[in-house]
């Protein structure tokens, strides 16, 4: 935490922030258009920001687009503010709010976190249900091999759909799949009404991609959750939800035990 709290001690870098909080997916173009700094200092700068884990990068082809990363000020809001009446700290829990959204012209889900655990253990924890239950309430019944369709099981709901496949499936290094269908079943379970199932059901299929980096002693876990269109409902539940399932498997595989579920 020392790196997150030393780049947020620079103006320059929250400059940067802001911009990333403003339209997440920026290159380093579009980021000096935006600011007052030469290309080399935002360079530096970002690096800064990556080190701490404050902005996570997705390569599209040619280009490297900058994302805002919600991991360290969720995991210094879990150390800290949780243990503080709400009502004394709501500047604060505004602020983390703030960084955990992502704009809704620019719907991609980037979240990245360091876990101390093996990449063959976090695989595991992302396939298997006796993990996946635990942190997430969802199961998943698939052989986990490219184009194979997966049944979820999504807090006592079970959900199949020809369209719920997996898309790759490296163990240990990558694995992406394609969202689960929204059910008038789902629907009852979380108490929406008709109109938000309505334009849910009505959405593009998202997809989700899990990355996985060995950096021993740590594994770097990076989330990519798109495929939305502008103005995605989903999008907005998801850039809300990720953090929170995140942080339970990351407490799973470090200490044995998943986040309270109201965390």
């Amino acid at each position: 935490m020392d790196e997150v709290f030393k780049a947020l001690a620079d103006p320059s870098r929250r400059a940067l922030l802001d911009s990333l909080n403003a339209r997440n997916g920026q290159t380093l173009r579009e980021l000096c258009a935006g600011l007052d700094m030469a290309r080399q200092s935002v360079s530096k700068h970002l690096a800064v920001l990556e080190q701490a884990g404050l902005v996570a990068t997705v390569r599209r082809g040619r280009e490297k687009l900058h994302y805002l990363n919600a991991a360290p000020v969720h995991e210094i809001a879990h150390r800290w503010i949780s243990r503080y009446d709400q009502a004394r700290v709501q500047a604060l829990a505004d602020l983390k709010l703030a960084l955990e959204e992502t704009p809704m012209d620019a719907p991609t889900f980037v979240y990245t976190t360091y876990i101390r655990t093996t990449p063959e253990k976090l695989w595991q924890a992302l396939t298997e249900p006796a993990f996946t239950r635990r942190y997430w309430a969802t199961e998943f019944t698939t052989d986990w091999s490219a184009g194979s369709p997966m049944t979820w099981d999504n807090h006592g709901v079970p959900i199949t759909d020809p369209e719920q496949v997996v898309l790759e499936a490296d163990p240990y290094t990558r694995l992406s799949y394609t969202w689960h269908a929204m059910t008038p079943e789902l629907a009852k379970r979380f108490g929406w009404d008709d109109e938000l199932l309505a334009r849910l059901a009505g959405e593009p299929r998202s997809k989700v991609t899990f990355t996985i980096e060995e950096n021993a002693p740590v594994v770097k876990l990076t989330v990519v959750h798109d495929g939305f269109e502008a103005g995605s409902a989903l999008a907005e539940m998801v850039s809300h939800g990720w953090p929170n399932v995140v942080a339970s498997l990351k407490s799973l595989l470090e200490t044995g035990e998943p986040l309270p579920a109201d965390a």
